[in-house]
């Protein structure tokens, strides 16, 4: 398909790890590469609760992805949001009215918060998965010792010292070991009139356990760990009701100011664009080679797609899998366009991984397991590893460093209003 006067154009919406993968893979390939994303930067997605608990600042887990792609000569960059994707005329819209035709369509457009129905939610408890999301809980987290410091009705004062965290997932619990750090390390001599270390820490799960991806002896010293900081860890009993003045679980009212949610995610609109039925999550159906059914050449990637993997599970929304599918997809390109038989994705899992505070975290690789100081140790090289760009790579190393030795997050702005939610 094409020659050198037209080569085939490849459009990639998203530029996450599956995306700008792709994208790299084909650096030297004979074809017309678009990327499109909503915006102008590559975000490391895992990090994001380093920046929302103040030890990293954004552009420290963010590279632009004209600057990641900035050798290839055979790209372009677009800032756009899609609209719709015309299959027949095989053109994808954007929100501005431009129109980008394409010969082979590469889906990776991510995910975002589920609220499981309850969209009413979100103001009250904002989840994590763009920078913005980072930077407004770092402003609750932080505004809520600056207001508790000032506040003489008790009651108000024990809710603004309340942090609840919904869901028990690797997010959940990173993002409870780092306030319960924040409040018990960092901030325990700034204040004169409350003792941050006093802080609520509490970490809700409707399962049965925290982490459950992970091998349960694992899960279970995360939540010893975890316990052992401060954080109240509760399982078994749902949220039901979240608003300006806290939660509601098990029955119980729990006045709370600042809530962070960490208990499911949804897939882009893509089902919708593409005119499929997406699944429970909203995430697109594919093929064994990561393709619509009936449309060999156009793929769908990372958590945007429902891959199969093995014992009806699914391939997990992570960065190393969506690499793999990016790499993946990248090969089956330029094999159709070789006229050559595309291969089929074969996923790779490498283990999951969660810190659950300074200096400890769980490894589970399958048959290898390791928890405590060197899983720590694991974690933070697995993500110095998976971050792009050596600038990056070195400042986040040198911020660990500064604040293992220094107990001292060094990234405490307030940024916006100065008022929490009502």
């Amino acid at each position: 398909m094409g020659n050198k006067a037209n080569p085939p154009r490849i459009v990639i919406l998203g530029a996450g790890f599956a995306g700008l993968t792709a994208a790299k893979m084909l650096r030297k390939a004979p074809v017309e590469i678009t990327v499109i994303d909503r915006q102008n930067y590559h975000l490391f997605q895992p990090l994001l609760y380093q920046v929302a608990t103040a030890t990293l600042s954004p552009a420290d887990i963010a590279v632009p992805v004209r600057s990641a792609l900035r050798d290839q000569e055979n790209t372009r960059v677009l800032l756009g949001s899609v609209e719709s994707i015309d299959r027949t005329a095989r053109r994808v819209k954007l929100a501005d009215g431009r129109e980008v035709p394409f010969d082979y369509l590469v889906v990776a457009t991510g995910a975002t918060h589920a609220y499981f129905g309850h969209d009413e939610w979100e103001p009250y408890a904002p989840g994590l998965k763009k920078i913005d999301d980072a930077t407004e809980i770092r402003r609750r987290v932080l505004l809520a010792f600056e207001k508790a410091e000032t506040e003489t009705d008790p009651a108000l004062r024990r809710a603004l010292l309340t942090f609840v965290i919904i869901g028990g997932g690797p997010t959940g619990v990173e993002m409870a070991g780092a306030i319960i750090e924040l409040a018990t390390k960092t901030l325990v001599s700034d204040f004169h009139h409350i003792d941050p270390s006093s802080a609520r820490v509490i970490l809700a799960e409707a399962g049965p356990r925290i982490l459950p991806a992970f091998a349960e002896n694992l899960s279970a010293f995360a939540t010893a760990s975890l316990r052992g900081k401060g954080v109240e860890v509760l399982c078994g009993e749902p949220v039901t009701n979240v608003g300006p003045k806290g939660v509601t679980m098990g029955g119980e009212d729990i006045g709370a100011r600042t809530i962070v949610w960490a208990a499911g995610v949804k897939a882009s609109p893509a089902a919708g664009w593409l005119g499929v039925e997406g699944d429970r999550a909203g995430r697109v159906p594919v093929t064994a080679h990561l393709t619509l059914e009936d449309d060999e050449r156009i793929f769908v990637v990372g958590d945007t797609a429902a891959v199969a993997w093995a014992e009806g599970r699914f391939v997990p929304g992570i960065a190393p899998a969506a690499k793999q599918m990016g790499a993946h997809t990248a090969r089956a390109i330029l094999a159709d366009i070789k006229g050559r038989a595309a291969p089929l994705f074969r996923y790779r899992h490498q283990g999951n991984l969660a810190t659950v505070g300074r200096q400890s975290a769980i490894v589970d690789f399958g048959r290898v397991q390791m928890k405590g100081f060197i899983a720590w140790l694991v974690w933070g090289a697995a993500h110095i590893y998976f971050l792009i760009g050596f600038r990056n790579r070195l400042i986040v190393m040198l911020h660990w460093i500064w604040a293992y030795v220094t107990l001292r997050q060094g990234v405490r702005l307030i940024t916006g209003s100065t008022e929490l939610p009502e």
